[in-house]
């Protein structure tokens, strides 16, 4: 390129993109990406040993369930009901100190399947599949409070910035899909306390960072393809390539450029798989109504949605991928520090019937066994109330459950006190979730490390047991 009044002047790739890149904007999708580098190159490690499952599907339940009236049946709070809870038991801190009496369950919990797992009534689709449930009674976090909880349960730390379980599990065994990210977050409307920090990729590389889609046609923005403008941008690729070969050649690998490569590559391949993804129109009536899309509710149908499309990630080989709660009616999130009845009634309307829909398709399709499911909150509820009708912040002792991908269904693990407010047996931490996550992959948890800072960084850090009697 000649300039009138100066010598001749060589465009490289540097110069091209900082000089043109606010023109590929729509292109490099910032909205998804977020202006960061979202495929950056690294040799993924591969597992350690034989899998059981290929991909997670994490249902976040944004808030807090609580275990007592969900999971961990406590006949002695009804029996004990408007007592001082200080008879029975040592009451520790809790987050707003604002503690009333012990709470019986508002519902009844049967037994279900061939295994008798006992369920509330607050579940009568998840119930059903009693026998592919793994319960863990025995839960833990470190942390009261919705922020530093929620990044202990994505990241293994209180701490902000650390990497998320989807940005580990994809940086230990990368995606199986091309032509979308590894690690989809599935927004029903509600980004958890501590923003997106929750699915960041750390201090992993930025290509394992978490994309946020919303369950509708327009996932992403600027997703949909113009025909008029989708040869033009292939043009804009081809010269970006070969800019980009002319200054690796002269100058070397530049991390942050290839990445930013990666990012128009990645981009425009999604533009033909996005729309296709999340168009259902291809699904059978009788499949849409299973998952609640025809619900009277919208929370319903919203969730709906993203058990559906969490499906076909699945099938698509995306490695990680986690929902978030829709908003219900005047309720935030499962946080039930008042009116308990009404939150859990209308939080669990939201995901109980899509929950169910999804397994049952899953095994239907035959991907359940190594699809991997984990339904959990940052921590649970105290047995007794918080004022008159709710219940409080509890990390001592609270239940999830994992379904499919080599989980011994039909079980439970740990047990809590009769009140349900301490472990006796079989505590668990979050560390130990991560480790029979990471595990079910393929991935030993002492292994996947990468080193930053000066020392060897794990998603367990220096703790975490897999629960081996839990996995078949």
């Amino acid at each position: 390129m000649f300039s009138k009044y100066s010598a001749p002047l060589e465009l490289n790739r540097r110069s091209f993109l900082k000089k043109a890149g606010m023109g590929f904007g729509g292109l490099a999708l910032a909205s998804l990406l977020q202006e960061k580098a979202y495929a950056g190159s690294h040799i993924y490690h591969g597992t350690h040993h034989t899998a059981k499952a290929k991909s997670i599907i994490f249902l976040y339940m944004d808030g807090g369930v609580s275990q007592v009236d969900s999971f961990d049946p406590k006949p002695m709070l009804k029996k004990h009901d408007g007592e001082d809870p200080t008879k029975f038991f040592k009451v520790q801190p809790t987050q707003f100190n604002n503690n009333g009496t012990i709470l019986g369950s508002p519902w009844e919990f049967k037994k279900h399947g061939k295994s008798g797992l006992e369920i509330s009534s607050l579940f009568p689709n998840i119930a059903k599949h009693a026998d592919a449930m793994c319960i863990f009674r025995s839960m833990t976090s470190k942390f009261p409070e919705h922020t530093f909880a929620n990044y202990f349960l994505h990241t293994g730390s209180g701490l902000q910035g650390r990497p998320s379980m989807g940005a580990w599990a994809n940086y230990g065994l990368g995606s199986e899909c091309e032509n979308l990210p590894g690690f989809i977050v599935l927004n029903g409307g509600l980004i958890p306390p501590g923003g997106l920090d929750n699915f960041n990729s750390g201090f992993l590389p930025a290509s394992l960072q978490g994309s946020i889609f919303l369950p509708q046609e327009e996932a992403v923005a600027n997703i949909l393809p113009h025909n008029e403008v989708m040869a033009s941008q292939k043009k804009k690729l081809a010269l970006l390539k070969e800019l980009d070969e002319m200054t690796v050649k002269k100058q070397g690998s530049h991390d942050k450029l290839e990445s930013a490569i990666k990012n128009y590559e990645l981009a425009y391949n999604m533009q033909m798989a996005v729309p296709e993804l999340m168009d259902i129109s291809n699904e059978p009536e009788y499949l849409k109504e299973s998952y609640g899309l025809n619900h009277k509710n919208n929370f319903t149908q919203t969730y709906g949605r993203q058990c559906l499309t969490a499906r076909k990630l699945v099938e698509r080989g995306v490695r990680f991928i986690e929902l978030t709660c829709p908003a219900t009616n005047g309720n935030d999130r499962w946080d039930a520090h008042g009116n308990l009845i009404k939150n859990h009634n209308q939080n669990a309307l939201a995901v109980d019937q899509p929950i169910g829909a999804l397994i049952s398709d899953l095994k239907q399709r035959g991907l359940l066994d190594e699809t991997l499911i984990v339904f959990a909150s940052e921590f649970g509820r105290t047995p007794f109330a918080q004022g008159r009708d709710g219940r409080d912040h509890h990390p001592m002792a609270y239940s999830v459950w994992m379904a499919g991908g080599g989980i011994k269904g039909g079980t439970t693990y740990g047990t809590t006190d009769e009140f349900g407010y301490q472990i006796l047996e079989g505590k668990m931490e979050m560390y130990d979730m991560h480790a029979t996550m990471l595990h079910l992959l393929g991935i030993d948890h002492e292994k996947s490390t990468f080193r930053f800072s000066g020392r060897d960084m794990r998603l367990t850090d220096v703790h975490g047991h897999v629960i081996h009697n839990v996995i078949n």
